[in-house]
């Protein structure tokens, strides 16, 4: 308009040239009045709340109603929370003449666990003469659930080949639970045999144990200060994240053998428990539990969560502990922990074997005397934990340490080894 009318009204001069510039002037003024018809009515509407895991593509079907029913060209925004990337953060949606609404798909790819909202939708849109760009700011409620990727390090292979591998078990023992009496059989023990209902029929009766078929599964998660070491791999990842997807792959082997499934988290205080149960439901409630859980700077108080789980657990159960004992002190402190908690319930700790520590002549490549201090030093604090493994195996509690590849895959098969064994 300014160069058409604008620049010859200019030339031209003289009442005309003022008149058309006037009438320019005029006819913006009215455009900027009018600016409320571009986004008038424009609604934005977001599912309240999505379920998605870390480093996994999700998407938002994001809604745009528009009642007036005109055809309308708008470019929506969304913001990406800070651990949450959006290759097209910008998109153009164009509103069709007589519909009421459209929809478009908002990509994102999270990238740390936990739990992120998105609060506004940012809209733009020309006026009615495109002499102005109308800018809105529509507030929206989406919650981000952003749960661990068990799919990385092929943690659900793991799970897989433990259900498979449970059907070609022998079971060993003949179980804890009382099922009815019998008469004597040749080959019975003497510990088998029912020595009251032998002495009321004058005859032989033996008792006949049934196996334990659903039994609970409680996993504690160390959420710590030394649960945020890195655990060496090129990712990053620390030993919570991995403690969490490990837990999780438990409890859904544990819901897969009919088991009851529990989980706890704790630092300094409890920070979360759920009762064993099972079903899908509650694995999601475990799932939802944990999810927001991250590394705290105190050092765990295995006192707090022991007194804790001896009061909420009147069943026996095994506690699979997945916590960091390199610390002397921390080691110390678990040991006087469970020595309670081991005479009513089967405890196992899993630990995540550091880099650093093996034994003295277990790594080959040492190139200098740096390297010989450094695995000298790795060679103490691994003869320390096996000090600590006989002195914990003495009063009932084992101690393993994993390797992080396959964490998960050992933890599943340590569960089959106990149901295997009867050893709950």
């Amino acid at each position: 308009m300014a160069a058409v009318v604008g620049l010859p009204a200019a030339l031209i001069g003289g009442i005309a040239g003022r008149g058309a510039i006037a009438a320019i002037a005029v006819i913006a003024l009215a455009d900027a009045l009018t600016r409320r018809r571009a986004l008038g009515g424009i609604h934005v509407v977001a599912p309240r709340l999505v379920r998605c895991f870390n480093d996994r593509e999700s998407e938002i079907r994001v809604r745009i109603e528009n009642p007036s029913h005109s055809a309308r060209r708008i470019r929506a925004a969304i913001a990406a929370p800070e651990g949450i990337e959006s290759a097209d953060e910008e998109q153009t949606v164009d509103l069709p003449p007589g519909a009421p609404a459209a929809e478009f798909p908002w990509r994102f790819t999270p990238r740390r666990r936990g739990r992120y909202t998105i609060g506004a939708c940012f809209l733009e849109a020309p006026s009615p003469l495109g002499l102005w760009t109308i800018r809105q700011r529509d507030p929206i409620a989406c919650e981000l659930r952003v749960y661990p990727n068990l799919r990385k390090h092929h943690d659900l292979r793991a799970l897989r080949r433990g259900a498979e591998g449970l059907h070609a078990l022998r079971q060993l023992g003949r179980g804890r639970e009382f099922e009815k009496l019998r008469e004597y059989v040749a080959g019975d023990g003497f510990d088998e045999i029912h020595w009251k209902a032998t002495a009321r029929r004058a005859r032989p009766i033996t008792k006949v144990f049934q196996v334990e078929r659903t039994q609970e599964i409680y996993v504690a998660i160390d959420a710590s200060r030394l649960a945020a070491r890195p655990i060496g791999n090129e990712t990053g990842e620390t030993a919570l994240e991995r403690s969490i997807a490990a837990g999780l792959i438990v409890g859904a082997a544990a819901e897969r053998r009919g088991d009851l499934f529990g989980l706890a988290a704790f630092s300094h205080q409890v920070e979360a428990f759920v009762r064993a149960r099972n079903g899908k439901s509650h694995y999601a409630a475990c799932r939802d539990a944990i999810y927001q859980i991250q590394p705290r700077t105190s050092s765990p108080d295995f006192d707090e969560i022991a007194t804790f789980l001896r009061l909420k657990l009147r069943r026996r159960a095994m506690i699979l502990f997945l916590t960091s004992l390199d610390d002397p002190v921390l080691a110390e402190n678990f040991t006087r922990a469970t020595k309670l908690l081991a005479r009513r319930h089967l405890v196992m700790a899993g630990m995540l074997k550091p880099t650093s520590i093996g034994p003295l002549f277990e790594d080959a490549h040492v190139e200098s005397s740096d390297d010989v201090y450094r695995r000298l030093a790795g060679h103490m604090a691994w003869k320390r934990l096996r000090e600590l493994e006989s002195s914990l195996m003495r009063q009932g509690v084992r101690l393993h340490l994993f390797d992080s590849e396959d964490f998960s895959a050992r933890l599943v098969a340590l569960y089959d080894e106990v149901k295997q064994r009867q050893l709950l």
